[in-house]
């Protein structure tokens, strides 16, 4: 019988495949060498000469269930509470303002989570642009929108509502050159690599180079993005500074993470560091053994050295054909017929894999993908009609922004005095007032939040087109949405898959009572109704919930 002898190495990987697997390096004498990927194990293997043949064929397939292991541990829930979708980016608000939301707002209106700007300190930058924020100097948890305190009360006062917490980190890079002194007071020089809040030195970045060629996958990631000082994420001090950021978050209660410029860093990297993570708080309402959601930031339109398959064996990736198909779709430039087969047949990663969007803080100012194809709240029509769209199909996890409005693509958020973000102001519709936009709270959109939690776990059914911009479709007999981006008006008797009675439209009004704000639609025994969608109105949607029966 052989004794078989194996000691294991973790080193980074520079060319991982893009699902992991183990290779076996048996074709020459032992010891044999077997690697894990993407996670880059690396184990030698010593073998008593014998009956070797059985010997490597079991141990063969107990690498092989070890692998399974590997995959199967790996984390792409959202770790939302039952019963609530979707999640919404508060872009740019205050700790103390996101708290009162949570409580005021996401929580009674039946949003699962919620993405925050980034957390940690970032270069103080003229003007103080948006981006100041994806400038870091430091992890200390100090930014314009508040400190630590603030923080770790807004995470628990969210999640005692039943809404979770996604911070955008970023461990790419650290701040440009100009960048020397942070909102929590430390300084830096990132000329000289220095940024003892940290703390960092030129040991712990890349050499200095530019990305010039987006073929050039060595160039992406381990070059610097607009002057960025890139960090080295295969350094283990690097590795040990960013998982003590990541794990006293999730100390903090946070849900998971939003990985800025993942397409940036090697995969093998990322996956040491999300393999150091902390299960999720039980403190804070999570099941024991969760795992915090990893969605990274991978701008994949094809035509690049790097696909976003090299990432979602560790993490799903936020989806941008996703919103710039959508937008070219509710542009009119596709045809809403052929949103028929929406999901991975568009080239998109897989369902588990997408976080989706209409639009993020990036692409709606022209920055990233998509393009002035890219719907935001400037175009409101289509804009609600694409977030209704997104919320009623259930592909993907979706996203949806709150911006603050903006004409020059610098513009950083309301301010009471140039420096100090200004708290959103309530109109009498719960818009917002203030320069604060809050989509999220726009009803054609709340309300859907409301329709993809009726329906959750209802198949996509009952599909219905005219052949052009008229579509429907139910999920299964719990919801039933129409659109209409023809230039004349939908009238047709179409199956909604509902139960017989009568429904408040909820793009249109909301439910109160027995009554309806807006239209209402009964649903005959045979699960039709006669629906109408004018060409002229201000929405072009019709949506049906079980939960909106009168």
């Amino acid at each position: 019988m052989s004794i078989w002898q194996l000691s294991y190495l973790i080193a980074p990987s520079r060319d991982p495949p893009a699902i992991p697997h183990w290779s076996i390096d048996g074709s020459a004498d032992p010891p044999y060498k077997l690697e894990l990927w993407p996670f880059r194990i690396q184990t030698e293997l010593s073998v008593q000469p014998s009956s070797s043949r059985s010997s490597k064929m079991i141990f063969t397939k107990t690498l092989l269930a070890l692998a399974f292991v590997a995959i199967a541990n790996a984390q792409f829930s959202p770790n939302y509470e039952s019963g609530r979708n979707g999640m919404v980016h508060l872009f740019e608000w205050k700790w103390d303002d996101i708290a009162a939301e949570c409580e005021n707002f996401l929580g009674p209106y039946g949003y699962a989570g919620l993405q925050v700007s980034p957390v940690n300190e970032n270069a103080v930058k003229s003007g103080r642009p948006w981006w100041e924020r994806y400038q870091p100097i430091s992890y200390k948890l100090t930014t314009r929108s508040g400190n630590e305190e603030q923080f770790a009360s807004m995470v628990k006062r969210c999640n005692a509502v039943g809404v979770r917490t996604y911070v955008d980190v970023v461990f790419n890079h650290m701040a440009a050159d100009g960048g020397t002194y942070g909102t929590a007071g430390s300084t830096a020089d990132p000329s000289t690599k220095s940024f003892p809040g940290v703390p960092f030195s030129s040991l712990d970045f890349n050499p200095t180079c530019s990305i010039s060629n987006y073929n050039d996958a060595n160039q992406v990631r381990n070059c610097e993005l607009v002057g960025l000082r890139d960090l080295n994420q295969g350094n283990s001090w690097v590795q040990d500074k960013v998982v003590e950021f990541l794990n006293h978050l999730i100390e903090l209660g946070v849900a998971g993470f939003r990985v800025d410029a993942a397409k940036h860093m090697w995969p093998s990297d990322l996956g040491v560091i999300y393999g150091r993570l902390n299960n999720l708080n039980t403190a804070h309402g999570f099941s024991s053994g969760a795992k915090p959601y990893i969605f990274q930031e991978v701008i994949d339109m094809g035509g690049e050295a790097i696909s976003k398959t090299e990432y979602t064996g560790i993490g799903a990736v936020t989806e941008f054909r996703h919103s710039d198909s959508i937008g070219k779709a509710f542009r009119g430039k596709d045809q809403l017929q052929y949103l028929v087969n929406w999901g991975t047949a568009w080239g998109f990663a897989a369902s588990d894999r997408s976080l989706v969007f209409v639009d993020n803080h990036d692409n709606q100012r022209g920055h990233g993908a998509g393009g002035a194809d890219v719907l935001t709240y400037k175009v409101p029509k289509q804009y609600k009609m694409a977030s209704a769209f997104m919320l009623a199909h259930p592909f993907g996890v979706p996203r949806v922004m709150s911006s603050f409005s903006f004409d020059d693509t610098d513009q950083g958020p309301p301010t009471t005095d140039g420096t100090n973000i200004a708290s959103p102001g309530f109109n009498s519709d719960m818009s917002c007032s203030g320069g604060w936009v809050c989509e999220h709270r726009w009803r054609q959109i709340y309300n859907m939040v409301a329709f993809r939690n009726a329906a959750d776990g209802a198949e996509l059914q009952n599909w219905w087109d005219n052949g052009s911009n008229q579509i429907s479709f139910s999920r299964g007999n719990k919801a039933f949405v129409a659109f209409n981006n023809d230039n004349y008006d939908l009238n047709s008797s179409l199956q909604t898959g509902l139960p017989a009675g009568t429904y408040c439209d909820v793009i249109s009004g909301v439910k109160n009572g027995s009554s309806c704000t807006g239209k209402s639609v009964t649903v005959g025994s045979d699960g039709r109704a006669s629906i109408s969608i004018s060409s002229s109105a201000d929405d072009g949607v019709l949506a049906l919930h079980v939960n909106a029966k009168l």
